[in-house]
Formats: structure tokens, sequence, C-alpha cells
């Protein structure tokens, strides 16, 4: 390079620097940005730190590593704890305007690890990684590329065989990329990266990552424009390629998205960018524009793929950082011999031959950053753990790691810890001004739309509770009136029916006058009838107060049905009706209630016959049907009900039909209403089909919990 000019080259030089130093605030904002709201500090930070390491680490071995005096192509060996003083040769104001900027090359080649590893990686062992990266990795492989300044006899190996990397698309950008996925295999994926139906992690503040990336679009015409390290006609021609190619890796980035999602994704946008800078970084110097948007385009082609291709193999970069970084400086490197000016690379190679360096070159360093890397970080992670804990993790890193926090992790660890304690009556707190702030207040709100709910309800439940109390209160003091009514009454009644019968039966001398003796019949069959009125209504009062006791035992279906056909059948053949009784062969045995039972099945045939006119037809039939239920039905060719009036005839004291449909004039009003009082007792159902004009069939199922199995049936038969 010759002994340069102190004032234009120095200075350009220097302002390159500076803008290649404002790519560390990019990143910053870039990565703060893509992460969650939990890691923004721990990311930020990192940053800082990083750069602060990288600066001193560089200073003390790696600028001399790097451009120090090499060893056979290897090593440098001079320039440590860099200090020119009165060096000779080139003058020591370039000399340390160079230091300057290769040590903010080293910076972002370090960074680029801080986004892969984002949300779970360690500070310390943040730490530890970017002292590995910018003290042994990046100056010792910078060294085979760009070592020498210049100077035949010093070059490095590669760069003797005429491997060219102009501003670094391999020696920053793919060493940081290969470090970067050695540390992401390592630490694994965030928790939940890659659970079922998970999704990827939404970016908490995408605006200021768009804000990073123009950061780093500006820097990088230091980054590239001074990689000249002269102010020279080829600059202005190096600017406009390095800008046409991120427009087009961008843009390409952008129609992907949009043709593969029906919108253009933001990120990948920002990321498609970034692809194309990294890309043209290799050959900004020797390709034409044409050339310049091609490779920027295929760069951020390339970085999409390999985005898609970590996703397929579960491997976790937070920001994409290897796609970007690796795999488009990989393309970039490999475009130098692909599409640049054959006549400006100056190493008299064939294209065949500069592709080979190139691949070469790539490979090199993949093998030694990445196996370098990925051995030293395991060693570390034996003794220090490079991942936080879960719970670190969960809680965020800005808490676990720097005890700092955000607006957004205060109202997450408030709703949690409402969630855990299940105390809601504390409001959680409100940040003026910000999102997280507008999102507690609304929190707040449904708070206390909840809260009045609960009130609501309370109240509603107490005076349910009040009702409750005061209807069983009512339930029971009927249930005692009833219960003394009932005896009160049962005495004379039965009084008045014994007596009724011994003088119909004539038994004290004979009765003469015949209206007498009708009107002691008329008697004692009122008297029957008001006696079995208040059996009725006792039972029916137990059994809506939970007081009616079932005696259950295990029952002979058959032989109850029969006893009630015997009992039944005079009644109905003296209304002139054909009774009929089916019972289908070894039936199983039921388990209730045979005073109970009984009651239901006469009640329900004593209804048949009362509305079944002279000539009909009344049966009582029984059957297990197929899913294991016993069924009891009585049908009838009597008058019907009407589809509204089969609720009304469940209700006490009833009656559906005028006095001429009625063509028997007994019965208490009760039967059906205390039919289905029994069976909701046993568990049963009752269902009813009826049409006017032309009958009604009522059936009862008993549960499959009540129906003996046979086996149990011929053991009891057998006992």
């Amino acid at each position: 390079m010759g002994d340069p000019a102190v004032t234009d080259n120095t200075i350009w030089l220097l302002v390159c620097t500076v803008l290649v130093l404002l790519m560390q605030a990019g990143f910053t904002c870039l990565e703060t940005g893509l992460v969650r709201a939990k890691n923004s500090i721990n990311v930020a930070v990192k940053n800082v730190a990083d750069f602060c390491v990288a600066s001193l680490a560089f200073w003390a071995v790696g600028f001399g590593l790097m451009f120090g005096a090499t060893a056979s192509g290897v090593i440098g060996t001079s320039f440590f704890f860099f200090d020119p003083g009165n060096t000779s040769g080139a003058s020591a104001a370039w000399l340390m305007a160079f230091f300057f900027f290769q040590l903010a090359f080293c910076g972002t080649a370090t960074t680029i690890v801080s986004g892969a590893v984002a949300e779970r990686m360690s500070f310390r062992g943040y730490l530890l990684t970017a002292l590995v990266l910018s003290a042994c990795i990046y100056p010792v492989f910078g060294h085979w590329a760009w070592g020498g300044f210049g100077i035949d006899t010093q070059m490095g190996w590669l760069q003797a065989m005429g491997f060219i990397d102009f501003a670094g698309s391999t020696v920053v950008h793919s060493i940081g990329g290969w470090v970067a996925l050695a540390a992401v295999l390592i630490i694994g994926p965030r928790l939940g990266r890659f659970d079922e139906n998970s999704k990827a992690t939404e970016s908490h503040n995408t605006p200021v990552a768009v804000f990073g990336m123009f950061l780093l679009w500006v820097g990088w015409f230091g980054f590239n424009g001074g990689s000249t390290l002269a102010m020279n006609a080829s600059v202005p021609h190096i600017m406009v390629h390095t800008l046409i190619a991120a427009a087009a890796g961008g843009a390409v980035a952008m129609a992907l998205t949009w043709s593969r999602r029906g919108a253009p994704n933001a990120v990948d946008t920002l990321n498609g960018v970034l692809a194309g800078l990294v890309a043209i970084t290799a050959s900004a110097h020797v390709v034409t524009v044409g050339s310049a948007i091609l490779i920027g385009g295929i760069g951020a082609t390339i970085a999409l793929g390999c985005q898609m291709l970590l996703i397929r193999m579960r491997i976790d970069d937070a920001v994409s950082a290897v796609p970007v970084h690796l795999a488009a400086g990989i393309w970039g490197t490999l475009a130098v011999a692909l599409l640049g000016d054959a006549t400006l690379w100056g190493t008299g190679l064939t294209r065949m031959e500069q592709l080979g360096v190139q691949a070469l070159g790539v490979t090199v360093a993949g093998v030694y950053a990445f196996g370098i890397g990925y051995a030293v970080l395991s060693v570390i992670n034996v003794f220090l753990p490079l991942r936080v804990s879960a719970h670190a993790e969960h809680i965020g890193l800005n808490a676990s790691e720097h005890g700092a926090s955000t607006a957004i992790h205060d109202l997450i660890f408030s709703m949690d810890t409402q969630r855990q304690t299940g105390d809601f009556s504390q409001r959680v707190p409100v940040e003026p001004y910000t999102e997280a702030g507008q999102i507690a207040a609304q929190y707040n709100q449904v708070l206390d739309k909840v809260d009045g709910e609960i009130r609501a309800r309370e109240q509603t439940a107490q005076q349910l509770r009040t009702a409750r109390d005061q209807a069983e209160t009512a339930n029971a003091a009927k249930s005692e009136f009833l219960a003394n009514m009932s005896h009160e009454l049962r005495t004379p009644l039965n009084a008045i029916i014994g007596f009724s019968e011994i003088i119909n039966g004539e038994i004290f001398g004979p009765v003469d006058n015949p209206q007498y003796k009708e009107y002691i019949s008329d008697i004692h069959d009122s008297g029957t009838h008001l006696l079995s009125i208040i059996n009725d209504i006792l039972d029916l009062s137990k059994i809506e107060s939970d007081s009616y006791q079932l005696a259950e035992e295990e029952l002979d279906i058959a032989a109850v049905l029969d006893a009630c056909g015997r009992m039944i059948r005079t009644r109905a053949e003296s209304g002139e009706l054909t009774f009929e009784v089916d019972i289908e062969p070894d039936l199983p045995w039921l388990v209730g209630d045979e005073r109970a039972l009984k009651q239901m099945v006469i009640n329900l045939v004593s209804n048949a016959v009362k509305f079944t006119p002279r000539g009909g037809h009344v049966a009582l039939r029984a059957r297990l049907e197929a899913d294991g239920r016993l069924a009891l039905e009585v049908a009838d060719t009597g008058v019907g009900i009407a589809r509204q009036d089969i609720a009304r005839a469940f209700e006490p004291f009833q009656q559906l039909s005028l006095d001429a449909t009625v063509f028997k004039a007994d019965g208490t009003g009760l039967g059906l209403p205390l039919t289905a009082a029994l069976a909701r007792s046993h568990q049963a159902t009752l269902v009813v089909n009826s049409e006017p004009g032309k009958g009604t069939s009522i059936t009862l199922r008993f549960p499959n919990a009540r129906v003996l199995a046979r086996k149990k049936q011929v053991g009891a038969l057998t006992a």
C-alpha cells in the first residue's frame, strides 16, 4: 500500500470508521426490536458489552494476530497491545486510523452472535463467546485472508493464493455466522419455539428494528467504501453497488414473502436488505451495477431459503443472523468469481481457478470458525453453562440477568401473580403513555367488570339460597301439615268405611229400606276414594321433600305384573274392555320398591281403563330393550291426549277431558303425577306417545343399574 498521504486518505478512513461504528447502533436497534420486550435490555447491553470486549481483545492480541509480521502466512507475530508510537514506515496517524477501522470490523463480526443466541444465552457465557471470537477466531482467519498490509512477503496464505474478500463477506460476516451457528446448536432453541402448534416469536417493536436496518445500511457505506483504504475513483462505484444490491435484496425478499404468504413480511424484508448488503461486500469493487442487483437479489433468496432450512431442522436463530450473515456471505464470496470482472481481480487467475480459490476460502472459514467455536464453547458449557435456567428464560433476561424491568414485564408479572394467588382485588400497575400501559388499563377495566359481575352473581346466589331455604322450610311445614292432616282424617275415614261395610253386610240385622242401602254404599265408596286421595297426597309430598324412603329389594318383575293384572282385570272387563298382559320370557329381575312399582303400574293401567271406551283394548307389556334397560309399557285405544296437554296431564288434580269422555268415574287426579315422581325416585324415564282419538302409550324405562344380570338372577333364585 506504500506510504499514503496523511490528510485525505486518513480523514476518509476515519469518517468511514465512524460510519462502521454506527452499525453497532444499527445492530442494537435491529436485535432489540426483533426480540421480545422482556429480553430487549439484555440484548442491548450485550451489544454494548461485546464491543467493549472486542475492542480490548483486538487491541491486546487481535490486531497483532491479524496484521502483525506473518509466520509462514499463518499468524501475525507483532503489534500486540498496539501502540504505534514512533513507528517508522507508514505514518503513525494513518496506522492508528487503520487500527481504528479494523477494530470496528472486529466489533461487527463479534456482535453478529448476539442476535442469534438472544433470549436464552447467559450474559457471562456471551462475554466469553465474544472474547473467543474477537481475540482468536476472527483475527487468525483475518490474517489468512487480509494480513500483511498488502506487502507480498507478509501475506496470509489464502491471500497469497488469490482469495478475494473485499470488505468481509467471509472474513467478517461468515466468520461471525459460523460461530453463531455453533453457539445456537450448543444452547438449543428457546423454550416452546418448536412445540406443536407453536408460531415464530413476534418482534415486540418492528419500527425500531426497521430503524436499526437503516442505520446498518448507512453504516455499510463506510464498511465497503472505507475498505479501499483511500479516497479514490472507485469509491463512488462501490457506494452505488452497495446501495443497489441492498435494494435488490429487499425487493426480492418482499416479493417472495408476498407471493408465498399473501402479504409482504416486514422482518423478512429487512433481512433481505441485509442479505443483499452482506452478499455485495466481497465484490463491490469488481462488479457492474447489473451484477450488483443480481448478487443482492440472489443473496436475499438464499438467506430466506436458509431460514426455512433452519426452522425445518429445529435450529433456533432468534433474528436470522445465520441466514443473513453466513449463507449470504458464502454466496457473496463465490459471486466474486461468478459475476466479478476478471480484469479487476488482480490475481491473474482464470474464472474457474478463482472460483476454486473462493470455494477454498469459504470452506476453510467454515471448518476453522465453526470447528474452533463449537469445541471451545462446548468446553466452556461444561464448566459454565451458556444457557440460562428455564425460570430465568420465562421471566425474561432483563430481570434475571440485569435486575431490570419493562412495562410489559411488570404487567405480565402482576397478571401471573394474580393467576397464582387467585387474588384479583388489586389492580395491575399502569405505565402511562406506553402500549403496555394501555393494555394494563384495559385489563383493569375488565377486572372491574368481572368484579361487578361476581358481586351481582353472589347477590343472586344469596337470594337463591334464601329462597331455597324458605322453600325448604315451607315444604317441611307442608309435609308436617299433610302428615298431621292425614293422621287426623284417616282414623274417622277408616271408621266410616268400616261401619259402612258392617251396615252394608247387614251383620247386625237387615237394612229394610233399599234407599238406605244405596246411601251406605255411596258413603263407603266416597270414604274409600277420599282415603285414596289422602294417601296419594301424602306419598307425593314425601317424594317432593326427599323424605320418601324406598324399600328396595330384588323383584321378579313377571310376578309383580301378574299380581297387578289380576287386581285390574275385573275392573277392565266390567267396562267391556279387553285387557292383555304380555311379559317377555326370562326377564331379568329388577331392584326397586315393590309397593311403589305396583302403584305405578296400577295408576297407569287404571288411567288407561278410565279413558278407554267400551269395546276398547288395554295392554300391559314388559320387555328387555337392546341397550339393557327394562321397559314397562301401558297402551290403550282410548281418547288420547293432545300434544300440548301432555305436560298438564302430569300436574296434580288436572282434568283434561270433559265428563263425557271419562268412561269410568273414579280417580284422584294424582295418578300420573305420583307415577312420574315414583319413576324419578327409581331413576326411570317416562315417555308418553299419544294421539287424540287413537289412544295413548306410556313407557317406563328402568336404568341398567337397576336391572340384575341373569347369572345374578339365577343365583338369587337358587338361594
